[in-house]
């Protein structure tokens, strides 16, 4: 069984890499449980489905189908040695660190219970921008992002509930389809061959498969 390793909140900091001259990339494991819910809308609701969380770029970041951001620490511990740096929990922005969880390979549209109440469910996985290079300061990081196809997860909140390091993390449901966040990365940036198959996925945000079918017809 996984669990949760820390869960992290923003630390606003400057940005010169957008617009809105704030990031809340930076973010910090706090102690004790912090309440998850859903958070409505991308650009009008609460951003964030974590409370005390904040979003600074609301048109690219937050929403409900991307309450919240997860990455498993043994993918931190493959980078760590690609890029012989430390990188400690957050520091990729992602509100929940996990170990014995593989994020990755999680289907979209499973559902996590997290401790006793929390229900979360992958939707897709996390496009690198430019706020993440900056942030980063590794030459062409988005590239690289991309290429290794280890994006960590958006979920979901299907229950809200509270979410504190050690709980532990079980998947309880698992759709047939057999779409993983990595396929559907894949599919997204690099191989859009896969596209078609994607696009009919169940529990891919209705967002992105709005998009993905105005790609698929041009």
């Amino acid at each position: 069984m996984g669990r949760i390793l820390s869960v992290n909140l923003a630390v606003p900091e400057p940005s010169t890499a957008k617009r809105v001259g704030i990031t809340g990339i930076n973010k910090q494991p706090v102690d004790g449980p912090v309440t998850v819910r859903a958070p409505g809308p991308k650009t009008t609701g609460l951003h964030s489905g974590l409370v005390g969380d904040q979003i600074f770029d609301i048109e690219h970041h937050g929403g409900d189908d991307q309450a919240v951001y997860a990455y498993a620490r043994e993918d931190y511990d493959w980078w760590e040695a690609q890029l012989d740096r430390v990188l400690p929990g957050g520091v990729f922005g992602e509100n929940l660190t996990t170990v014995g969880v593989d994020v990755n390979g999680a289907v979209i549209g499973e559902t996590w219970l997290v401790g006793d109440k929390l229900v979360l469910q992958p939707t897709f996985g996390r496009i690198p921008c430019v706020t993440f290079q900056a942030k980063m300061a590794e030459p062409q990081w988005v590239k690289t992002f991309t290429r290794e196809n280890r994006p960590g997860a958006y979920l979901r909140v299907v229950e809200p509930g509270d979410v504190q390091a050690g709980d532990p993390v079980t998947v309880v449901h698992r759709p047939a389809h057999g779409v993983t966040i990595a396929d559907a990365f894949r599919a997204y940036l690099t191989e859009p061959e896969l596209l078609p198959a994607l696009v009919e996925t169940e529990g891919l945000p209705d967002e992105l498969r709005h998009e993905l079918r105005r790609r698929l017809r041009n």
